[in-house]
C-alpha cells in the first residue's frame, strides 16, 4: 500500500505587507529633494501650506480616478475651475451674504455638467475624451462670453477664506488651514465611495470589461455617469478654492485637466480603467505638486515645467502598458 504525504493547507499570513504606492516613493524622493534646497519646508507650518496649495490638485485627481476606473477621462475639469471662478465673482460680486447660498448654485452647475457628460457618454456612446473635448470647449466659451473675456465682479473674503483661511496655534502642527480641512473630507467620502461601498467593484469592473459587467447585470450607464457627476463635483469644489487663494481669473484652471490625468497614471492607476485606489490620486497628485515646487525652486521657467509634465504622461503612460504586457 502507497502511503499518500499528508498535505498540509497553505496558510494566508495574518497580517500581509501591502504593496507600496510608487507615487509614495516618488513624493518622498522628491520632498526630500526640496527640503535639502529648503530646510524649512520640514517644519509642519510650511507641510500645512504645501498641503493647502496641492489641495485643489487632488482633489481634480481624486475625481478623475472614478472616470478613469470606468474606463474614461474628463478633459473639461480644467474648464469647469475656470467656470467656477468666474461664475462665482460674478454671482456674488462682493456680497457675504450670497456666498453660501451661490456656492450651491455652483454644485449644481457641476451636477448638470457631469450628467450631461456622464449620458452622453453612456447612452450616445460617444467616446469621453471627445465628449468632455467639447464639453471643455463650450464650457469655456461660455464662461469667457459671460464674463467678457475678463475678470469681473469680486470675491468677498469669506468666500476667499476658504482657499486661504489659516486657523493658528492648533496643537501638533501650528497651523491648520480650510483648503486642508476641505481636502481630507472630500478625501474621505471619495475613498468612501471607491472602497467602502460596491460602486468602487463596479467602476473596476466596468472599466476593465465593460461588456462582460453588463452580461453581468451591472448597470454599466449608471456607474459611469456616477463617475462623471463626481469628477464634476470634484471640479467645483477644486475651483472654489482655487478662486479662494489665487482670486478670479480667466485662466483659473488651465491645464489641470491634464495635470489630474497625469497624477492617477503616476499613482498607479491605469488608463483605460480596471486598475486603481483613491491612494493613487493622492500620491500621485502629491508627487506632481511636489515635482512643481522643485522645480520653482531650481529657479526653471514655467515651459520646462510643461515639457516635463508631458514627459511623466508619457513616461507613465508607457511603464503601464509594459507592467500588463509583463503579467500577460
Amino acid at each position: 500500500m502507497t502511503l499518500i504525504p499528508h498535505a498540509t493547507p497553505s496558510r494566508r499570513p495574518v497580517f500581509s505587507i501591502p504593496a507600496i504606492n510608487f507615487g509614495l516613493v516618488i513624493f518622498l524622493l522628491l520632498y526630500a529633494g526640496i527640503a535639502i534646497l529648503q530646510p524649512s519646508y520640514l517644519q509642519a507650518g510650511l507641510f500645512m501650506n504645501f498641503l493647502r496649495r496641492a489641495a485643489p490638485l487632488i482633489i481634480l485627481a481624486s475625481g478623475q480616478l472614478y472616470v478613469i476606473l470606468t474606463g474614461g477621462f474628463d478633459l473639461s475639469m480644467g474648464a469647469v475651475v475656470t467656470l467656477v471662478v468666474l461664475a462665482a465673482s460674478i454671482l456674488v460680486n462682493g456680497d457675504p451674504n450670497a456666498t453660501w447660498p451661490m456656492i450651491g448654485v455652483l454644485y449644481l452647475m457641476g451636477l448638470a455638467i457631469g450628467l450631461v457628460n456622464g449620458i452622453v457618454v453612456a447612452f450616445l456612446k460617444v467616446p469621453s475624451i471627445v465628449t468632455t473635448l467639447g464639453t471643455m470647449l463650450l464650457i469655456k466659451g461660455l464662461a469667457l462670453a459671460w464674463s467678457g473675456g475678463a475678470a469681473r465682479g469680486d470675491l468677498p473674503d469669506n468666500f476667499r477664506d476658504l482657499g486661504r483661511f489659516v486657523a493658528r496655534d492648533v496643537w501638533l502642527i501650528g497651523t491648520l488651514p480650510i483648503a486642508v480641512i476641505v481636502l481630507i473630507v472630500f478625501m474621505m467620502i471619495a475613498g468612501w465611495g471607491l472602497h467602502g461601498t460596491v460602486y468602487g467593484k463596479r467602476a473596476i469592473a466596468v472599466g476593465d470589461n465593460a461588456r462582460a459587467a453588463e452580461l453581468a447585470g451591472m448597470q454599466v450607464a449608471a456607474t459611469r455617469i456616477t463617475a462623471f457627476v463626481v469628477s464634476a463635483l470634484a471640479a467645483v469644489t477644486a475651483g472654489i478654492l482655487v478662486g479662494g487663494f489665487s482670486g478670479v481669473s480667466v485662466n483659473a484652471g488651465n491645464g489641470f485637466e491634464l495635470q489630474a490625468i497625469a497624477a492617477c497614471v503616476v499613482g498607479g492607476a491605469q488608463l483605460l480603467g480596471g486598475r486603481g485606489t483613491i491612494w493613487s490620486a493622492l500620491f500621485g497628485a502629491l508627487s506632481l505638486f511636489t515635482l512643481f515646487t522643485l522645480l520653482n525652486l531650481a529657479g526653471l521657467p514655467q515651459a520646462l515645467r510643461d515639457s516635463i509634465q508631458g514627459l511623466i504622461l508619457i513616461t507613465a503612460v508607457g511603464a503601464s502598458a509594459w507592467r500588463d504586457r509583463r503579467k500577460t
